[in-house]
């Protein structure tokens, strides 16, 4: 991948000190919640511009459920790697950190108490702080996962890249207090490229990426509803104030219900600049079939 230049700037009253691994820098901001950035209307805008989004690769970006932190990954050119950026609210202020190099796409159980991190995870402990990464094992162990989703009541969704490039989503529930072997979705989903669902805590809809035929380019993200016999409905595009000619990838719903993050291509085909975008999640009921 080609090398990706990352500038800080001010923004409004905001300040962003250059960093070290492990150091904290404090955002002050006027508003605090979600970094004290506008709500996006209904067409998708770019994320905190110059605080998470930059002119380099920015990637993944989500918040915990009680919204005090976010977590992205960001390359970075002074290391020569992707690392895990933490911005975590303390005393109404945004301490911004690198939390580790990237090991995967995080994303967060319900409860927030699980870190899931494709084929591995880490808990909180008692004192708060994450645990050490483990690996998920039987039945998981020999698939390529890239990212995993969980329910409230702890079924798991994840893709499964195959060499030839294309991938395929499945589901795995917890049956007396073990995974089953997972299982495909349908073909309403699996059409030969699907990848990075996110579900909704109670299963009524799945969001994720595909590249079809009713798309407009690239990758684009679509929206399928569980039915009434429970079964998935139809994917449908999320249309051209989300989707666009290129990239839309790696969605996840804010756990207020009130915002989607995604992730835009806005360089080459290199993916030298990505960026993380977010979008009134209005849309969700809107598109619910009645």
């Amino acid at each position: 991948m080609k090398k990706p230049y990352i500038f800080i700037t001010l923004v409004n009253i905001f300040l962003i000190v250059s960093c070290a691994s492990h150091n904290r820098n404090n955002l002050s901001l006027v508003e605090s919640d979600y970094l004290g950035q506008k709500p996006p209307g209904q067409v998708a805008e770019a994320f905190a511009p110059g605080i998470v989004t930059t002119n380099g690769y920015e990637y993944g970006g989500v918040f915990t459920p009680d919204l005090t932190a976010f977590y992205f990954i960001k390359y970075s050119e002074e290391r020569n790697q992707q690392d895990v950026i933490l911005l975590q609210k303390v005393d109404n202020q945004w301490e911004e950190s690198v939390f580790s190099p990237r090991k995967g796409q995080h994303l967060f159980s319900p409860d927030g108490r699980t870190m899931h991190l494709g084929k591995s995870f880490m808990e909180l402990t008692a004192t708060g702080e994450w645990s050490e990464r483990k690996k998920l094992d039987v039945p998981f162990e020999d698939l390529l996962i890239m990212r995993l989703s969980s329910s409230s009541n702890g079924t798991y969704y994840f893709d499964e890249f195959k060499r030839d490039l294309t991938g395929s989503i499945r589901y795995s529930r917890k049956v007396n207090g073990q995974y089953e072997a997972p299982k495909l979705l349908s073909e309403t989903i699996n059409t030969g490229k699907s990848f990075h669902p996110f579900i909704a805590p109670d299963e009524s809809y799945i969001i994720f990426d595909s590249k079809r035929e009713d798309g407009y380019g690239d990758s684009d993200l679509y929206i399928s509803y569980r039915q009434k016999d429970g079964s998935w409905g139809k994917a449908i595009n999320l249309g051209d104030k989300i989707n666009t000619e290129a990239w839309e990838a790696a969605a996840n719903v804010t756990a207020d219900g009130k915002y989607m993050f995604f992730n835009r291509n806005i360089g080459s085909k290199n993916y030298e600049n990505v960026d993380i975008y977010w979008v009134d999640a209005q849309f969700i009921e809107k598109l619910r079939p009645r």
